[in-house]
């Protein structure tokens, strides 16, 4: 495909030119001529020349996407190079769109919309002084009057006007001053917005489409803080009666919940009050549309219930002569928390109300003493009903229909179970130790009344809100857990659902077990039953790691057990490991090592089969497993405590560490491993994860591996440089490189990775010309085969910024020197820029050691450069 540039001289050659391209762009299957086509177009877009071409593309003649080309030009030129248009043809083009927008108002409605968001931005750039009273201006001029025969075409197109002019205001990049002036004048105009929008919503012959247009249009000023009081309170009043219209019912409760969403409204305390009988009054439609099943209906009157009541529930608590009103909200909330149904198969509304209930304790706690005695007086009571609406939506569904949900279903309803958990703990805020009585005494009930038969998914749910409050509540001091753990064994359990929260509500007592050692023996034989079972793998693993993590003082009588449990266990072994590590670090020193010499010889017998095997992925993915297992084991294996409070012992650097010995007993097995898998980053990083894990947890006690372990890695990263072998260098050096024994290894061992590291430099600096080079060419392979406005290469220039603005401001000299060696080169970075570019870029660069913000741009602008498209649309606003 040839284009010549040379045809933009000519404006009417170039719209000739530009056609075939246009075609190409929509209608070309090949990505590489679309490529060619929108570069072409965007260098268009930008010549001085497209003030002037742009309106014949916009002809009726032209097909809609030479229109829409016609319209994003005007665009375009108007956002970005409004400078280059002379003063005295503002009143024209300003006169032009209008009258090309009236053409335009029956469509098509893409060249439609563009040209509105063309005038927005002449409005943005022209406003208050170019034209003091815009909005008003473009009210007068497409004003639809009956009589008129487009004027149903003129409102839609009016409205659409309206609509895209704040949201051109929140899009485009403006400096602080100029925003907060436009802003201004914008809040101003607002007095010619809401009559217009008041009048369409209160026609009773209205058109829905009109009156859909016009909520969107509210939802499009709100943002611009618009006062809520006066005229714009009965506008919200109008949105309320649109609610009854069930093709307005969506959008306006889009347009309600931005509108009372905004911040800024707490300045309107009377209309927020004013604002809950038409909330409340939406409690009849809500009830009967849970009633009916009807989600859609539910969920959007919830949506504005919580709106109300969340984002202004301080506002509204300090109304206190409305104290009823707000009760009354708070109740039509908590209505839609146990809306009937199984999230999420049967509703999606009780999920939206989770935080209002954080929002409502944390004011309540928020007040002064004295006022939150009469607040929790009123409250308590709400929070008790909660508790029971909570645990009710808990609730597992039957066996039968929980196995007919699809497994997005089940993960869906298993992190709302954990929302659920959350606001349990924001609700023990509220009621205190009051609360696991009242969990403890209803299970108590369903647990010692034999003679009425209980659904195991009640007492799933009361164990499931102990846990939820254990897990984050300091509980050692509660006087209801003695009899909970007492309740434990009595539990019949007939369902892996029910097994699971038993699990996870004794894991979540560990640390109240480590205190009252005696009680171990009630729940450590359901632990280690639940390790045999796969089903109860992970709950039974997690809460054994838990109890030999705070229990392991007091786990002697029954390491045994624990010990041969779990040789048997195979599931979930990463975390059991950990366990193991927390159990044996209390052993007496001389156990461990025979504890630990009868737990692994399994495991290394394998892994030295695997070592002298031929390398397979079958064999790799069992070597990683196990080194991971070593890795896990030593992660938490840590006998450095035993020495604390000892008389008379042996300090722990005299003796052999245990993992240490075990460590030297398997490394000639490791070196074994890394001859076959050198080249291999996976089976590095997990050899390197050993000895990582064990250099964290015994620090000053891995010394005597330090000269082995030194000369391992060197070997490793002059072989294959590799980043798991840099991570473990840096750990050893930050842990020895100070100790006088170790300086020589670690000293060798720095000296070899900083040659290797230089040496991968500067083969780099003969491809790229220089770090810097390197940096700057980055970008370009990326975005080579991509199409404009790849969220991925945005990005990576902002974090290119970052760099650039860290090295201008520590290292300038070097980045003088960079700059100069890097951009000296012809065609680096791109082809598309000039020296006399490139020397403006690195001094504009170079001034800029302070405001990163302008470094940003400089790059940005830079990047655009080099890629043919500065100026562009679009593309810039993705930054």
């Amino acid at each position: 495909m040839c284009l010549g540039l040379v045809a933009i001289s000519n404006s009417t050659h170039s719209c000739r030119v530009g056609h075939p391209a246009l075609q190409q762009l929509y209608y070309d299957p090949d990505m590489e001529h679309k490529n060619v086509a929108q570069k072409w177009l965007t260098q268009a877009q930008t010549s001085r020349q497209a003030w002037q071409f742009c309106w014949p593309l916009l002809s009726p003649d032209k097909l809609p996407e030479i229109q829409f080309f016609g319209a994003s030009t005007l665009h375009t030129k108007i956002s970005c190079h409004w400078a280059d248009l002379p003063t005295d043809q503002h009143q024209t083009l300003r006169m032009q769109l209008l009258s090309h927008i009236s053409h335009f108002s029956s469509g098509p409605k893409m060249v439609l919309t563009r040209l509105c968001v063309a005038l927005a931005s002449l409005a943005l750039h022209t406003m208050p002084q170019g034209w003091p009273r815009a909005v008003a201006d473009m009210v007068r001029v497409y004003q639809p009057e009956k009589e008129e025969v487009n004027a149903h075409a003129h409102c839609l197109a009016l409205l659409e006007l309206l609509t895209v002019l704040p949201e051109e205001f929140q899009s485009c990049r403006l400096p602080q001053a100029r925003r907060a002036q436009l802003r201004e004048a914008l809040a101003g105009e607002w007095t010619a917005v809401c009559p217009l929008l008041r009048q369409l919503l209160q026609r009773q012959e209205g058109n829905s489409q009109v009156k859909e247009r016009a909520l969107r249009c509210l939802s499009s000023w709100v943002g611009l803080d618009v006062p809520l009081h006066g005229e714009s309170e009965g506008l919200l009043q109008d949105c309320f009666a649109a609610l009854s219209d069930p093709e307005l019912f969506d959008t306006a409760v889009e347009t309600i919940v931005s509108s009372i969403s905004q911040p800024d409204c707490q300045r309107y305390t009377d209309a927020l009050v004013n604002l809950m009988p038409l909330v409340l009054g939406l409690h009849d439609q809500l009830k009967a549309a849970a009633r009916d099943g009807d989600m859609e209906t539910s969920h959007g009157i919830c949506r504005i219930a919580v709106a109300l009541g969340e984002t202004h529930s301080r506002t509204l608590l300090e109304q206190v002569e409305h104290w009823q009103g707000y009760l009354a909200l708070v109740n039509m909330i908590l209505f839609c928390t146990g809306i009937p149904g199984h999230y999420p198969v049967n509703e999606t509304t009780s999920s939206l109300t989770l935080t209002f209930w954080y929002t409502l304790q944390d004011d309540i706690l928020s007040f002064e003493e004295d006022k939150q005695v009469v607040y929790l007086q009123v409250y308590r009571p709400v929070y008790f009903q909660l508790v029971d609406v909570l645990l009710h939506k808990a609730h597992f569904p039957s066996e039968q229909d929980y196995t007919s949900w699809s497994s997005d279903d089940k993960e869906q309803f298993r992190i709302y179970r954990v929302d659920i958990s959350d606001t349990l703990m924001y609700v023990y805020e509220i009621l205190g130790a009051e609360l696991l009585s009242n969990l403890y005494d209803r299970l108590g009930r369903l647990l010692m009344d034999t003679e009425r038969p209980t659904a195991w998914q009640d007492t799933e749910a009361l164990l499931f809100g102990f846990q939820a409050i254990a897990e984050t509540i300091d509980v050692n001091y509660s006087d209801v857990i003695p009899g909970l753990i007492g309740l434990i064994p009595r539990i019949s359990i007939s369902n892996i659902q029910l097994a699971d929260t038993v699990m996870y509500t004794i894991g979540s007592l560990a640390e109240w077990l480590a205190d009252h050692p005696m009680m171990l023996g009630n729940v450590l034989p359901m632990v280690l039953q639940g390790l045999v079972k796969a089903e109860l793998s992970v709950s039974s693993v997690s809460t054994l790691k838990r109890i030999c993590r705070e229990c392991r003082h007091d786990l002697a009588p029954y390491i045994h057990d624990i010990m041969t449990v779990s040789q048997v266990s195979s599931s979930q072994c990463m975390w059991l490991m950990q366990g193991l590590g927390f159990l044996l670090s209390a052993l007496p020193m001389e156990e461990i090592l025979g504890s630990l010499t009868t737990l692994l010889t399994p495991h290394i017998q394998r892994l030295d089969t695997l070592a002298h095997q031929e390398p397979s992925p079958t064999a790799k993915l069992s070597i990683i497993h196990i080194l991971g297992m070593l890795s896990s084991l030593f992660t938490t294996l840590d006998i450095s405590r035993q020495d604390e409070g000892s008389e008379g012992t042996t300090p722990a650097q005299a003796r052999p560490n245990p993992v240490v010995v075990v460590l030297q007993q398997v490394f000639t097995l490791i070196q074994t491993i890394l001859s076959k898998w050198l080249s291999d980053s996976e089976v590095v990083e997990a050899v390197c994860g050993v000895f990582e894990r064990s250099v964290k947890t015994l620090l000053n006690d891995f010394a005597p591996m330090v000269q082995q372990l030194s000369e391992m890695l060197g070997q490793i990263y002059s072989a294959f440089p590799q980043a798991s072998a840099l991570d473990l260098t840096r750990q050893m050096v930050h842990i020895f490189a100070g100790e006088k024994d170790h300086f020589s290894p670690i000293q060798a061992l720095i000296e070899l990775v900083t040659s290797t590291t230089l040496s991968i430099f500067q083969q780099g600096k003969r491809n790229q010309c220089s770090p810097l080079g390197f940096l700057l060419q980055l970008p370009l392979p990326l975005c080579h085969h991509q199409i404009v406005g790849s969220q991925s290469l945005c990005c990576l220039t902002e974090h290119f910024s970052e760099v650039l603005f860290c090295l201008n401001r520590h290292c300038p000299v070097l980045l003088a020197q960079w700059l100069k060696e890097g951009l000296r080169v012809p065609g680096f970075p791109s082809a598309q820029v000039s020296m006399e570019q490139k020397d403006t870029f690195s001094q504009q660069l170079l001034r800029e050691q302070t405001n990163k913000r302008r470094v940003k741009e400089i790059v940005k602008e830079f990047s655009l450069l080099c890629r043919g498209m500065q100026g562009t649309t679009g593309y810039s606003a993705d930054y």
